[in-house]
């Protein structure tokens, strides 16, 4: 298949657009960055130079294209509104990426939460204006199947794993890793008892590649593989892979002037245990060392 896919230069959608040229498809590959040109064409992906809010540019990739794959940004629902117009009666395959953080919480990691959240039951966004406008894409792009659109949402957990390309970090363990980095040690918002599902990035690659191929994919799919683990867990390995001493708490107001406050509050602070119960109907089976095991023996150290 031709695949147009966007955010080629990214740790999602570098390593899903080589899987994918390693299954025999064909990508073009979407990146707003210059410098990133060449090592997208090094890898075997056929550049694109642009942006989301290119219009017409999507509008031609993706009737051109056998398939489009959204990796680019969760949260633009003016790409994802294009690439429907384009499709439309199409038959096509549209894939958009989301993010587990649609059901996050606000423990601000002082606490775990009961709940998780299966992809087999209709489910509420998290309480913030962020996640509720992320969840009405991922369904505005569900219910693109009425418009003649094969039409599929990935919402990644915590991704780990090497990646890629211009950016191969994964998100939420590179800012533990960067922090302890410049300062010696590993600190979690709060107590860093809140917790995320997790996925292996080769394995949440292989699911790309099941969503695509296969004509009984469609919907919503949370993309988890079995585990979930605490920042303070997470934190413990980060400190024996890099040698340090024990993970220290950090009250929010601390970590937001580090972090950010969004992201320590609504990411490395909150909760967001999944289960995806749709994607083993695929014949997807996540076999990926943990992310605990990836921290101790393969990730790279800074």
């Amino acid at each position: 298949m031709d695949i147009f896919l966007t955010g080629a230069s990214g740790y999602i959608g570098g390593v899903v657009a080589k899987h994918l040229i390693r299954q025999g498809h064909t990508v073009r590959g979407l990146t707003r960055t210059p410098s990133a040109v060449a090592a997208l064409d090094a890898d075997g992906i056929d550049p694109v130079l642009g942006e989301l809010d290119d219009v017409a540019l999507l509008t031609m990739e993706a009737q051109r294209a056998d398939a489009v794959i959204n990796t680019a940004n969760s949260d633009h629902r003016g790409a994802v509104e294009t690439f429907i117009g384009a499709l439309r009666g199409s038959g096509k395959v549209l894939i958009h990426t989301s993010g587990t953080s649609v059901v996050g919480d606000d423990a601000q990691g002082q606490s775990v939460s009961s709940t998780i959240v299966d992809d087999a039951s209709p489910f509420a966004p998290g309480d913030h204006p962020i996640r509720r406008a992320r969840h009405a894409i991922d369904t505005t792009v569900v219910g693109a199947s009425g418009a003649g659109i094969r039409s599929v949402v990935l919402c990644n957990s915590l991704i780990y794993g090497n990646g890629s390309g211009p950016r191969s970090d994964t998100v939420l363990i590179a800012a533990l890793v960067t922090q302890a980095r410049a300062s010696g040690v590993v600190r979690v918002v709060g107590q860093g008892r809140n917790r995320w599902s997790t996925v292996h990035v080769d394995d949440m690659a292989d699911l790309y590649h099941l969503a695509l191929t296969d004509p009984a994919a469609a919907g919503f799919y949370f993309v988890e593989g079995g585990q979930d683990v605490s920042f303070l867990q997470l934190g413990a390995a980060v400190a024996r892979r890099m040698g340090l001493g024990p993970v220290r708490p950090w009250a929010l107001d601390a970590a937001a002037a580090a972090w950010g406050e969004g992201f320590a509050r609504y990411a490395l602070g909150a909760n967001s245990r999944v289960r995806g119960s749709r994607a083993p109907a695929l014949g997807w089976q996540p076999s990926r060392p943990s992310v605990t095991d990836w921290i101790a023996d393969d990730m790279p150290l800074p």
